[in-house]
């Protein structure tokens, strides 16, 4: 790699031994991916330094210390002893932390687990990170520019930093992450090169794709048929708005892998299918009619054996503050059934809206919980004794009955909380 001057220095120690070894796997990295230079970066989104309880008891075990400072560098950054671990030189946001901080005992987490929770936190605020705790960090305030080089773990938030704000990243690790979040150095290349983001595929809609539903089938659907791929997308998509594309990259990135997509029109490097394309011809023109869309209805259904439902799992990714208040709309003046769960994942920055609006109560009067930082998926979290779950997010129905050996049942939130309501599925296709 062709490195600048500050890039040499911080190899060559400035900036301390911590720096030393982040620019050290910085460029191993690099050099494994072919690029021949780096990028600066001021948004990272990672966890870095951030451990779980297992982790710490394991390195007490292996390295005599289990503390922030020995998993930054022992395991982030792949060094071969503790380092003195400065602040970030950078803005860092914190993604999920896998435990709600008031509703620990409910997810199933023992009190030794929620106090080195506690603990890990306020290291990782202490070194200048912001605790998002949330696999949507645009929703919590990190909304970067078109253009900007970010460094974002997360499939589902980097295939919306790509595709709907135009900024740029790859999927990263929490190792580059890390290292980013003290050099603000990026391996150039992938998603941060102009000739990587241009389409591949070409999908044409013909049917009406309006509903949150419909836009998650879809994006579901194309992750299948393009697989890595970048789709270009034409055809009859409307009511695009953030919660649509936030379940339609979610569903996406879950099968098939999909980092970024054009929509024609739509999205800020698509105005024409030529400036989406590129000068290449695409590989395949797929269409998505009323048969693809019923075989993918079909395909997230085919858990689904028990209409008896006995969990609700809303949130993924996190609830945005429109989807809370349609869930307090839903579940107003009612009462979830006897033996049922209703669990809403959001961040902790939406929980605070949702708690001055008078959602959260709303939801609770009803019997619900609102968790923020986590989801069943992942905290491997689902109430004891759960075999059949209701989901409205085609990411978690792709995860979440192989992680917790459930029957799933794919629907809109208004089938969803009908389920919580009444105890039986009983969502259809419209």
């Amino acid at each position: 790699m062709r490195l600048t001057d500050d890039e040499r220095a911080m190899l060559d120690g400035k900036g301390g031994q911590a720096v030393q070894k982040a620019m050290e796997l910085l460029v191993r990295y690099g050099e494994a991916l072919g690029a021949e230079r780096f990028v600066d970066t001021n948004n990272v989104a990672g966890v870095p330094g951030s451990s779980t309880l297992f982790l710490k008891k394991y390195y007490e075990q292996h390295a005599g210390n289990g503390g922030y400072e020995a998993i930054y560098s022992l395991y982030d950054l792949d060094a071969d002893q503790i380092m003195s671990v400065p602040k970030a030189n950078t803005y860092c946001c914190h993604l999920q932390g896998g435990m709600d901080p008031e509703n620990w005992a409910e997810l199933g987490m023992s009190e030794e687990a929620h106090q080195h929770f506690q603990e890990d936190e306020a290291q990782v605020a202490a070194r200048g990170i912001q605790i998002l705790k949330t696999c949507t960090p645009y929703l919590a305030g990190n909304v970067p520019a078109k253009g900007e080089h970010c460094a974002w773990m997360e499939s589902s938030a980097v295939v919306f930093c790509n595709s709907v704000i135009g900024a740029r990243t790859n999927t990263e690790g929490r190792e580059s992450t890390s290292a980013a979040t003290l050099t603000g150095k990026i391996p150039d290349w992938g998603f941060h090169r102009d000739e990587s983001r241009r389409g591949t595929h070409r999908i044409e809609v013909h049917v009406p794709v309006e509903s949150v539903l419909d836009w998650g089938m879809l994006g579901y659907f194309i992750g299948y048929a393009v697989e890595e791929n970048i789709p270009v997308i034409t055809g009859a998509l409307s009511q695009s708005n953030l919660i649509r594309h936030k379940h339609f990259g979610a569903a996406a990135a879950s099968s098939g892998g999909v980092e970024m997509y054009h929509i024609v029109g739509v999205t800020p490097e698509a105005a024409t299918l030529e400036m989406a394309m590129g000068p290449s011809r695409p590989a395949a023109t797929i269409p998505y009619g009323p048969a693809e869309r019923r075989a993918i209805y079909d395909r997230l259904n085919s858990v689904g054996r028990d209409p008896n439902v006995d969990y609700v799992m809303l949130g993924c990714p996190h609830y945005s503050i429109e989807q809370m208040a349609e869930a307090a709309r839903l579940l107003a003046g009612k009462k979830i059934r006897s033996g049922c769960h209703l669990w809403i994942f959001t961040s902790r920055s939406v929980k605070g809206m949702a708690d001055r609006n008078g959602y959260t109560k709303a939801i609770q009067d009803a019997g619900g919980l609102v968790m923020t930082d986590t989801c069943s998926a992942i905290s491997r979290a689902v109430p004891k004794g759960t075999k059949v779950v209701a989901l409205d997010s085609a990411k978690q129905t792709h995860y979440l009955p192989a992680m917790a050996n459930v029957e799933a049942w794919f629907g809109t939130t208004e089938d969803c909380i009908q389920a919580a309501l009444t105890g039986r599925w009983n969502g259809e296709l419209k």
